[in-house]
């Protein structure tokens, strides 16, 4: 586990900072001051053709794509929410996973922003960093958005549907995607050819994805830096903070890239935290309790590659922006505020570890 901070006091201000400084969905401002830090030079594609990406925007809000025809990837990616599940932001510690299509279906790990995903390198080992870095989802199984997008659909805790005929199947229904994936990329939603079709679904996800929409930079914070803006007392207390002694900042890089105008907020790299079991999610699956999540060590090739289990545990570092608006925190949901996952930080090296978060001690 990386080590964290010790006996820091008083740091609501660093949440204040996080939790309102860096939330903005509207407008961007002009741009900022390029600062130095390291950051993956992978950006995102800003030049996908406008039918592209139109049928894009179409399959991520298409509830159809799932076994009940009630769930898409908007359903838990939404944009009032951060692009996070509008459901767990509204009752973090209650539901702390997505409920799938299915009744009684629900995820084991928490809905992750897919806002800003679109900066995150392929899935590779760096020397400088000595950690994974980029891939997506928690565990970075998968390199690419396009590669991400395919997955859910497949996944019988969440979207259900059968397998990838299924998929394609319920795509041909509608006459618009018939065309337009004939038009764009050349295939019929219903040939037999099913590997050669079902990554076109993905591609066009993918395409969406990338857009300013996913992407928003008018934060109080982008303001700040841009010197459109002042903070206040409080939030340059909490900027102090995060940059120094809480170190939060070793993680959520807080200034702009060198080849971007804008600051990320993660560097994309995997950690283990130590985050205590979240037992509500057992609870919601209907047993007793769940087998570890080893997260970035479950994966099999990772596991392979690290016998010694020095991956294990690890999960991807997320983005701070929109903080404010995607509880809960945590590969599992286990925070319901700003204010726990501060307070876990500042004292899981001083006041021991808890079995679950259900222990007294973990309050």
């Amino acid at each position: 586990m990386r080590p964290l901070p010790i006996g820091l006091n008083a740091t609501a201000a660093a949440v204040t900072l996080v939790g309102l400084s860096l939330t903005g969905l509207g407008a961007v401002p002009g741009p900022a001051s390029a600062e130095t830090t390291t950051v993956p030079d992978h950006l995102p594609l800003r030049e996908t053709p406008p039918d592209t990406v139109e049928l894009g925007h179409m399959l991520y809000n298409d509830l159809n794509i799932s076994a009940d025809r009630n769930t898409g990837c908007v359903t838990c990616h939404a944009h009032s929410a951060g692009f996070a599940d509008p459901r767990s932001d509204a009752d973090p510690k209650g539901m702390p996973v997505s409920p799938g299509s299915l009744p009684g279906k629900y995820g084991t790990r928490n809905a992750q922003t897919s806002a800003y995903a679109t900066f995150s390198p392929p899935f590779h080992w760096s020397e400088a960093d000595g950690s994974y870095v980029g891939g997506q989802f928690w565990d970075g199984r998968a390199d690419s958005l396009a590669d991400q997008a395919v997955g859910p659909p497949l996944n019988p805790l969440e979207m259900a549907m059968a397998d990838k005929k299924a998929v394609l199947s319920r795509l041909a229904e509608n006459p618009v995607y018939l065309e337009a994936f004939r038009r764009l990329y050349g295939v019929d939603l219903k040939w037999n050819q099913i590997d050669l079709v079902y990554p076109k679904f993905g591609l066009a996800i993918a395409a969406f994805e990338p857009t300013d929409e996913f992407a928003e930079f008018n934060s109080k914070y982008d303001l700040y830096v841009a010197g459109q803006a002042e903070l206040t007392e409080q939030e340059k207390l909490g900027l102090d903070l995060f940059n120094g002694k809480a170190m939060c900042a070793n993680c959520h890089i807080s200034k702009p890239p060198e080849n971007y105008p804008y600051a990320l907020f993660t560097d994309f790299t995997y950690d283990n935290l130590g985050l205590p079991v979240n037992p509500r999610i057992a609870e919601l699956q209907g047993v007793d309790e769940l087998p570890p999540d080893l997260g970035l060590g479950g994966r099999p090739d990772i596991a392979a590659e690290h016998p010694d289990g020095s991956q294990e545990g690890k999960f991807k570092v997320s983005t701070l922006r929109n903080i404010e608006l995607t509880a809960p925190y945590g590969h599992n949901g286990v925070f319901a505020t700003l204010e726990q996952i501060v307070h876990f930080y500042n004292t899981r090296d001083t006041l021991g570890e808890v079995p679950d978060a259900s222990d007294p001690a973990s309050a």
